[in-house]
C-alpha cells in the first residue's frame, strides 16, 4: 500500500541550514534588550521557553529507555536521533538554566518571603524542601543524572555501530534498568521545583506525571515530524516504512488520552475536595482570558487530536499528521503558559514579546546542538540486532554448538 508518507520526491534542505543561526541571532538581541528592560518578565518568560523545550529532551530520553526496556523493533530506525534529542539535556539545557538560577528569587515568591524572613503558613511546611540551598542541589542532581545517562547510552549505541557486540545492546538495558525510575525521580523534581513551585501553597501529588504525559505528547509529535523530514531527505529513507509511521502515529494517540485524563483527575479530586489551598490554582485560572485558555485546552489539546487520530489511514498522511504535529506544539505552549504565566499575570493570557525572543533563542541553539549531533554520527543505529526485524527480514538464527558439534539436525 503506498501512502502519503511515502513521496518520490527528496527535500532540499539548504535553505534551511541557516534557521537556527538567525533564531540565535535575532533571538539574542532580542533577550538581551529585555533582560536589561524588564528583568521579572524575562525570567518568566526564559522559565516558559525553558520548560517547553526541557519537555523534548525529557521525551527523547524516555523513548530511548523504552526502546530498550521493551527491546522493541520498530522504533530502531528512529532510536539514534531520539538518542540526539535526550542528549539536549546536556550540557545545552545545563546551561541554559544560568538565567533561571540568576533570577529565582525575582521569579519565585517563595524565595522572597524567606529573604524577607515571613514565610507563611504553607511555606513553613515546605521548608525543608523549598529552600534556597535544595532549589540549586536538586537542579545539579537532576542534571548530573542526566548527563550520566545520556552519555552512557548514546557511547554504548555508538561502540554497537562499530562493533556489533551483544555487550553494547546488554548495556543499555542495564542503563534503561535503573534509568527509568532515575527519569521519573528527576522529571518529577524538576517539574515541581520550577513550575508547581511557583504557587507554593499548591497541593498536587499527580504534577509530575502531568508534565511527564504531556512532555512525551509532544516529543512523539517532533519525532514524528523529524522522521518524515529524514525519510524524504533520504537519511532514513531505507529502514523507514509505513508501519513506523503508524506506530510513533499511535503512541502520539496513546499519550493524547492518557494526558486528557491525568489532567481532568487532576482537576476532578482537587474541585471534589474543595480545600481552599488546592482549588485556588484554578480559581485564578478561571479568570480573564485564562479561562479561554482552559477552553482552548480542552478542546485543543484534547478533542481534536484525539478524533483526528482515531483514524488509522490518517495516522500514514502527512498533509493531515503534519499540521497535527505542529498543533501540537502550539498546544504544549499554551499548557505551559497556563501553568506558569498566571503568577505574573493574573487577569489573562498574554504573549509577551520576551516569550517568542526566548522561544526563538533556545529554540536555535538547541536545534544547532542537535543539527551537530546527527550529522557528526550516522542517522540510525548499523548493527542493531532488533534491525533486520524492523525492516520485516527473517534471518534463521545460528546454530547451536550442540547441533554444530554434531553435524546439525537429521
Amino acid at each position: 500500500m503506498t501512502t502519503n508518507s511515502d513521496p518520490a520526491a527528496p527535500l532540499d534542505l539548504s535553505k534551511w541550514r541557516k534557521v537556527p543561526n538567525w533564531l540565535i541571532a535575532g533571538g539574542g538581541l532580542l533577550v538581551l534588550i529585555g533582560a536589561f528592560v524588564d528583568r521579572k518578565q524575562f525570567g518568566f518568560s526564559w522559565l516558559l521557553a525553558y520548560m517547553f523545550f526541557l519537555s523534548f529532551g525529557l521525551g527523547g530520553l524516555f523513548l530511548v529507555l523504552m526502546h530498550h526496556l521493551f527491546d522493541a523493533s520498530w522504533s530502531v530506525p528512529i532510536r539514534r536521533f531520539c538518542e540526539h534529542l535526550a542528549g539536549l539535556l546536556f550540557p545545552c539545557m545545563a546551561i541554559l538554566f544560568i538565567p533561571i538560577a540568576l533570577l529565582a528569587p525575582q521569579i519565585y515568591p517563595w524565595m522572597q518571603l524567606l529573604a524577607k524572613g515571613k514565610p507563611d503558613h504553607a511555606l513553613q511546611m515546605k521548608e525543608a524542601f523549598l529552600n534556597k540551598p535544595m532549589f540549586y542541589l536538586v537542579a545539579v542532581f537532576c542534571f548530573v543524572v542526566w548527563k550520566v545517562l545520556t552519555s552512557g547510552l548514546r557511547s554504548w549505541s555508538l561502540k554497537q555501530d562499530e562493533t556489533g557486540s551483544a555487550e553494547c545492546t546488554f548495556k543499555m538495558r542495564t542503563y534503561s534498568y535503573w534509568g527509568i525510575f532515575a527519569f521519573a525521580v528527576t522529571l518529577t523534581l524538576m517539574a515541581i521545583m520550577l513550575v508547581k513551585a511557583l504557587e507554593h501553597e499548591w497541593f498536587s501529588t499527580m504534577y509530575g506525571v502531568y508534565y511527564f504525559a504531556d512532555s512525551v505528547w509532544a516529543t512523539l509529535a517532533t519525532v514524528y515530524v523529524i522522521t518524515a523530514i529524514l525519510k524524504r531527505n533520504g537519511q532514513l529513507k531505507d529502514v523507514v516504512h509505513n508501519d513506523t509511521f503508524y506506530f510513533i502515529g499511535s503512541l502520539l494517540f496513546a499519550f493524547t488520552v492518557f494526558y486528557a485524563y491525568i489532567h481532568f483527575a487532576q482537576y476532578f479530586i482537587i474541585w471534589n475536595a474543595n480545600m481552599p489551598e488546592e482549588t485556588f490554582h484554578y480559581v485564578l485560572r478561571e479568570k480573564g482570558t485564562w479561562w479561554d485558555i482552559g477552553l482552548i485546552i480542552i478542546f485543543g489539546h484534547f478533542f481534536l487530536p484525539f478524533l483526528m487520530l482515531l483514524r488509522i489511514d490518517w495516522k500514514l498522511s502527512l498533509p493531515i499528521m503534519i499540521p497535527i504535529c505542529i498543533w501540537a506544539w502550539v498546544m504544549r505552549f499554551c499548557d505551559q503558559s497556563y501553568n506558569i504565566m498566571p503568577t505574573l499575570h493574573p487577569a489573562g493570557f498574554v504573549v509577551h514579546w520576551m516569550d517568542l525572543a526566548c522561544m526563538a533563542f533556545i529554540g536555535g541553539v538547541l536545534a544547532k546542538s542537535f543539527l551537530k549531533a546527527f550529522n557528526a554520527h550516522p542517522p540510525y543505529p548499523q548493527r542493531d540486532p532488533r534491525m533486520a526485524e524492523s525492516l520485516g527480514v527473517y534471518t534463521p538464527p545460528a546454530p547451536s554448538s550442540h547441533a554444530a558439534s554434531h553435524g546439525g539436525a537429521k
